[in-house]
């Protein structure tokens, strides 16, 4: 398990989300190390390994080194990495597979468009927007709105449902709501200010049922608003995942900046005693 300092040394080099320690102790609830300046999260006999070192540039061998220590040091049965690349060595070993680019936004901007502005203006005549430090029963039922509706995948579904733990157990956490005239939770965004030079858009959802046009757009540019009183080179607007959601980032000015590679791994296929605790 890390110290404080490493927490402090792990924040002031961080460059992607993943390395939010603070994020990947909530969504993991595992226990943090730094291997070879990787950082790592394990719990029982899973390890999620982020493949992006925290001080200096990326290169397959390292990696490989890296992966070969986890593996001695952890004997995990599962294996989760991200990594700008994956080792040739691996890509056939898979058991779950993506490829992605991270999309970020260099703060302070430029001009914004007149199109977002209008979306902004319209929104600021039917929704005020909140900064706040906790999720209630609004969120929840935003949430279970969104999750109905879009039938996201099952580790974007599991995300949402950790976002209340999270917000409530880190101090770099915000959620951004957008609340309409009668109340109603018409969108939120979830962030994290934890990073020395980034803010990170984390996940967030718009309601159909108390609709709001332009809510997303109203949350994101109080996202970088916020960036820039807290004094970040840039804020972290996260993978592109769809052709809607790269759309959204590009429109803000979301330029894809790193590669992102992911792969599940199964080191240890499950014993006979595995499937019998499983079948119970």
């Amino acid at each position: 398990m890390i110290a404080t300092e490493e927490e402090k040394y792990i924040l002031e080099h961080a460059y992607i989300p993943e390395h939010i320690v603070g994020l990947m102790t909530s969504v993991s609830g595992g226990e943090t190390f730094i291997i070879q300046n990787y950082f790592c999260c394990r719990k029982e006999d899973w390890v999620i390994l982020v493949g992006y070192p925290l001080e200096r540039d990326f290169a397959i061998k390292d990696l490989e080194a890296v992966i070969d220590e986890t593996k001695r040091r952890f004997r995990p049965k599962y294996l989760s990495l991200i990594a700008p690349e994956l080792p040739p060595s691996l890509s056939a070993s898979c058991e779950e597979k993506e490829t992605d680019n991270y999309y970020t936004l260099s703060v302070p901007m430029g001009p914004i468009k007149s199109g977002i502005r209008r979306l902004i203006r319209k929104a600021e005549e039917n929704a005020t927007v909140e900064r706040s430090r906790e999720m209630g029963e609004a969120h929840k039922a935003l949430t279970e709105e969104f999750i109905k509706r879009a039938n996201p995948p099952l580790r974007v579904r599991n995300l949402f449902l950790k976002m209340p733990h999270y917000v409530g157990h880190s101090e770099g956490s915000i959620v951004l709501n957008a609340w309409d005239k009668n109340e109603n939770l018409a969108a939120f965004y979830v962030v994290d200010l934890a990073a020395k030079d980034f803010s990170a858009y984390i996940i967030g959802c718009h309601s159909k049922i108390y609709y709001v046009q332009g809510a997303s757009d109203f949350l994101c540019h109080e996202l970088v608003e916020m960036s820039v009183e807290y004094g970040k080179k840039h804020v972290h607007l996260g993978l592109g995942v769809n052709e809607g959601i790269r759309r959204f980032k590009k429109k803000w000015g979301g330029m894809p900046t790193r590669r992102y590679e992911m792969c599940e791994l199964v080191l240890k296929k499950p014993s006979i005693l595995d499937a019998f605790k499983l079948a119970r």
